[in-house]
Order: structure tokens, then C-alpha cells, then sequence
């Protein structure tokens, strides 16, 4: 194989073992840590780091404003709001359920594709789409999501930044975020981060909070979090948004709803009901038919990006 080749599975090994271990790590983060105010240390810390180590690689070209304008889009979308709404709701939330929510992804990259962009998935994908559905209906017709305000506010949430995150998978191939992928996920880190910490202090998140009740716990997990769910894990999604289709870029979604789950049971008591299990494998099989479907080729170049998408 090339090393190209290499490059894609390995960034694919990465986003589907990491980022599912990442469901665990963000709710021990946030345990003596406000959710996006979390969100906006980790983020703006990764991304700062990312940023420096960008030039050390030898491309020593400055990023361009539209460069920059478009990271600024694709880190409010992709991390203030796709990553800090759901783990903000992990607050009444188990990361397994959290995870399972999140697998509903691939079928809204198929929807946004053809609603936005007219391409028409093949059959295959409908079939997988319907599987999908019944899944998600077996996941959130169980009486502890519903149980009471929060937790159907919870639900709400992560149905509500998966659909963005969904939208700027779609978005971000036919932007031109400049060519070194290490800084422009630099820079999708340093304005996400800043716009967490932003939103952070808007909410009151860290009126009364006191260093004294931080725990070891949630500094471990948060220290993971910077150097392996956003540095490398953030980076390789990056670069298969650069490299695949979206809906390939997707399919991490089979493996990291079991990681958070196994991870969920063994290491945080986290309970697996049997209902759980069953709409998580027919939720899985859905998105596999609509993953293994025939899709759309990516745009070849920056210039075709553009016009797909209209960007700025």
C-alpha cells in the first residue's frame, strides 16, 4: 500500500478507538469542571499547541484571512457547537447513550448530501436510513432518557449538535482552510475554544467555582482530552475530511458507540439495559448499509470546492 493509504487507515484507527473513549473522558472532565468552559480549555490549549507545532513542520506560509474566516466556521460548528452541546448534556447523560445518540450521524450526512448538495443516495442507503430510524426509536423510547426535564433537554441537545456536526462535515471538504491540515485544525481549535470559553462565561458556568474542588480525576481526563481527543484524534478527522467522502469520514460511528459503552460498563458502572444493546446494533446495521453504499466523489480540487458549496 501507499503511504497515503497508511495515512487513511491509520487516521481511521485513530478517530474510531480515541474519539470513543472520549464519551467516558468528557464526563469525568466534568465533574468538578463546567462543560464549556472544559470545552474552551481544552480547545483553546490543543489548539495553541497545534498552532506552533504547525510551523515546525516547514510550511512556514501565513494562514489568509479567508483561511482563517473559514476555520472560525468550522470550529464554532464543529466544536463550540457539535462537541461542547453534547457534553454539556453529559451532565444528565450516561457516554454510552451519549455515543449511541451521536452514531445517528451518517444518516443526516445522506440527507444534507442530497438536500443541499443533490446527490442521490443509491437504494442501499434508504434501506440503511430506515434500519437507522428504527434503531433510534428503540434507543429514546427508553423511560430513563425521559425520565424527567433535564434529561429530555439532554436528548434534545445531542440530536440538535449532531445535526451540526452533520451539516459541517458536508461544509468542510469544499472550504479552503489552507493546505497544512495541522493548522487549519489549529485554527478551527483556537476560535472554537475561544467561543466555548465565550459562551462559558455568557451562561455564569464559573461563578462560585474554586480550584480547591478540582480532582485528579478530572485533570487526567482533561489532559487526555487535549492530547488525544483533540491534538491527534481532531487531526486525523481533519485529514479524512481532506481525503474521503463524508460519509466515509463517518463510520466511525460503528466502533465508537461499543468503545464508549464497554469503557461505560467496565470503568464507570454505567448500566447497559438490554434495550440499549438492541437499538444499538440495529442503529449500527442501519448505518452500515448506508456507509457501504456507492458514494459521491469528493471534489477534486479547492476551485470545484468552492463552487459546490459557495463558500466564502
Amino acid at each position: 500500500m501507499s503511504k497515503q493509504q497508511w495515512l487513511i487507515i491509520s487516521a481511521f484507527a485513530i478517530t474510531y478507538f480515541v474519539w470513543g473513549s472520549t464519551y467516558l473522558a468528557n464526563k469525568w472532565a466534568i465533574d468538578t469542571l463546567p462543560p464549556f468552559g472544559m470545552c474552551g480549555v481544552r480547545f483553546l490549549i490543543a489548539g495553541s499547541l497545534l498552532y506552533g507545532l504547525s510551523f515546525l513542520a516547514g510550511d512556514k506560509t501565513r494562514p489568509t484571512r479567508k483561511q482563517w474566516v473559514n476555520s472560525g466556521y468550522m470550529g464554532f460548528m464543529f466544536l463550540t457547537l457539535g462537541v461542547g452541546i453534547v457534553v454539556w448534556a453529559q451532565q444528565w447523560m450516561d457516554s454510552s447513550i451519549t455515543a449511541l445518540l451521536v452514531a445517528f450521524q451518517p444518516l443526516l450526512v445522506m440527507f444534507i448530501m442530497w438536500g443541499l448538495f443533490k446527490s442521490r443516495p443509491p437504494g442501499k442507503a434508504f434501506l440503511g436510513a430506515a434500519i437507522s430510524i428504527v434503531g433510534m426509536g428503540l434507543l429514546i423510547g427508553q423511560p430513563q432518557l425521559v425520565s424527567g426535564r433535564n434529561e429530555i433537554i439532554a436528548l434534545v441537545a445531542v440530536l440538535f449538535s449532531v445535526s451540526i456536526w452533520a451539516l459541517a462535515m458536508t461544509l468542510n471538504p469544499r472550504l479552503d482552510t489552507g493546505k497544512n491540515n495541522f493548522r487549519s485544525t489549529a485554527m478551527q481549535m483556537l476560535v472554537g475554544g475561544a467561543l466555548a470559553m465565550l459562551l462559558s462565561l455568557c451562561l455564569g458556568e464559573w461563578v462560585g467555582w474554586t480550584a480547591e474542588g478540582l480532582s485528579w480525576k478530572s485533570i487526567g481526563s482533561l489532559s487526555y482530552l487535549i492530547i488525544f481527543g483533540a491534538i491527534v484524534a481532531f487531526s486525523a478527522f481533519n485529514f479524512l475530511m481532506k481525503n474521503v467522502a463524508p460519509e466515509k469520514a463517518a463510520t466511525g460511528t460503528y466502533v465508537n458507540p461499543v468503545v464508549a459503552m464497554v469503557l461505560g460498563a467496565f470503568l464507570n458502572q454505567e448500566a447497559v439495559t438490554l434495550q440499549s444493546v438492541v437499538a444499538g446494533a440495529v442503529l449500527i446495521t442501519g448505518v452500515y448499509f448506508i456507509n457501504s453504499s456507492r458514494s459521491q466523489a469528493i471534489p477534486a480540487n479547492r476551485e470545484e470546492q468552492g463552487e459546490a458549496a459557495g463558500a466564502v
